[in-house]
């Protein structure tokens, strides 16, 4: 691709923008909250929004039983795949649609969309509905250029990678649905992330007998063993710190009991407590020795507590993503092309969170994540109130993901020159 050509596919961005900002308003407006993970709704909207654009958008709809069984109400799957010329490889762009719900303290409706001093505000907005905007307008963009390419983009638009993704890329790669050759999965403006996280969810039961509270000494206070259980994780959870990581980006693992229910009543001994662990796997972890290693302390935590039982029940078990054979040239792709439209250096790193793009890793498809947003998931309010995405990174995102897009499919290096 020359100059010309690339000036082309930057000005038809520019010129689309506010047009793109819309699209992204709209996605925002639209409560696609996991949980419950009713998502349906907000597919829908997605696909005749994109159905608008001129896209075939092939919709899956997730079977409701295996939906239930990963956690999710309703979930459906869109796939878009756009042809530019035979024996190119197949680049598949993924981002999702579920959001964690908005929670507390936010100064803006989460639902809003608002636009404030050149930030959009919303649940969302970063995370990942941002990169629905980002890769379906660097598509268009492609599209409209008329380059000379060989090959096929498709969109992965999926539903529920905030419980673990088995629903959305998990079942699209299972059914056959897709086979890509390259994967851009969602992310950031400033880094190429090419690892993150594992993640392990543990449900641990505590299980006692009730008795009245005028005479404990009846009764097996469930409550009594899950702190000496809790205690034992959080002491556990400091012995963690001291293994460090020796991926950029990630630190050490970390533990975190993220939910706790249990009693019957205030004058009435506990007979069960239940909590959810959530320990994060770095990349140098074995994610199957993690989980024994968990279950081995909460077992000698509970071992010789008068009366107690405890079950423990895996929920999630994420192995950490990493770089696979051939990620090398799509990495340097990106590199490249970030760092000419971000005016600075954009290198690889990890992260210490857990993605959907470990799904398509695992898989054996080079993968690395890049999309809008700003530095980091702490600057964007990822997960937490007033959640932002400033609106010149989704721009500029576009710009690097077509080019890095445009060159995968035979476009060359000129691009970004």
């Amino acid at each position: 691709m020359d100059t010309i050509q690339r000036d082309r596919v930057m000005a038809w961005i520019d010129d689309h923008f506010d047009e793109q900002v819309a699209f992204l308003q709209a996605l925002v407006r639209q409560p696609s909250d996991n949980p419950p993970g009713d998502c349906a709704a907000h597919a829908e909207l997605a696909g005749d929004l994109l159905d608008a654009m001129g896209f075939n958008v092939e919709r899956y709809q997730v079977p409701a039983e295996f939906a239930r069984r990963h956690g999710m109400v309703s979930a459906t799957n869109l796939i878009v795949r756009q042809p530019f010329g035979a024996d190119g490889p197949t680049v598949a762009l993924n981002a999702h649609g579920d959001v964690v719900p908005p929670g507390d303290g936010w100064t803006h409706d989460p639902y809003g969309a608002e636009v404030v001093d050149g930030w959009m505000f919303g649940r969302g907005a970063a995370v990942s509905k941002s990169d629905y905007a980002t890769y379906a307008f660097a598509l268009r963009a492609l599209m409209a250029a008329g380059l000379d390419l060989s090959g096929t983009a498709e969109l992965h638009f999926t539903y529920d990678e905030e419980t673990g993704g088995m629903t959305g890329p998990g079942w699209l790669l299972e059914q056959g649905l897709t086979q890509p050759d390259f994967v851009i999965s969602a992310a950031l403006s400033y880094s190429v992330i090419v690892a993150h996280n594992g993640c392990l969810h543990l449900e641990v039961t505590v299980r006692g007998r009730s008795a009245h509270a005028g005479r404990p000494e009846t009764g097996h206070d469930a409550l009594e063993a899950a702190t000496a259980i809790l205690n034992a994780l959080y002491a556990h959870r400091a012995a963690l710190a001291v293994r460090k990581s020796e991926t950029p980006g990630i630190d050490h693992p970390t533990l975190v009991v993220g939910l706790i229910s249990g009693g019957i009543n205030t004058n009435v001994v506990p007979d069960q407590v239940r909590f959810r662990i959530d320990r994060r796997i770095v990349p140098e972890e074995i994610a199957q020795e993690v989980e024994s290693e968990t279950r081995d302390v909460i077992e000698a935590a509970a071992a010789g507590l008068d009366g107690i039982s405890v079950d423990i029940d895996r929920i999630l078990l994420a192995r950490p993503f990493i770089p696979r054979k051939g990620s090398d040239r799509l990495n340097e792709i990106l590199c490249r092309n970030a760092s000419a439209v971000m005016g600075e250096p954009v290198t690889v790193a990890g992260v210490p969170l857990y993605t959907d793009a470990r799904l398509y890793s695992e898989a054996g498809i080079p993968t690395a994540m890049y999309g809008a947003g700003p530095r980091s998931v702490l600057e964007a309010n990822g997960h937490r109130a007033d959640e932002r995405l400033e609106l010149d990174d989704l721009r500029k995102a576009t710009k690097v993901v077509a080019l890095a897009v445009a060159e995968l499919l035979g476009a060359g290096k000129a691009l970004s020159d």
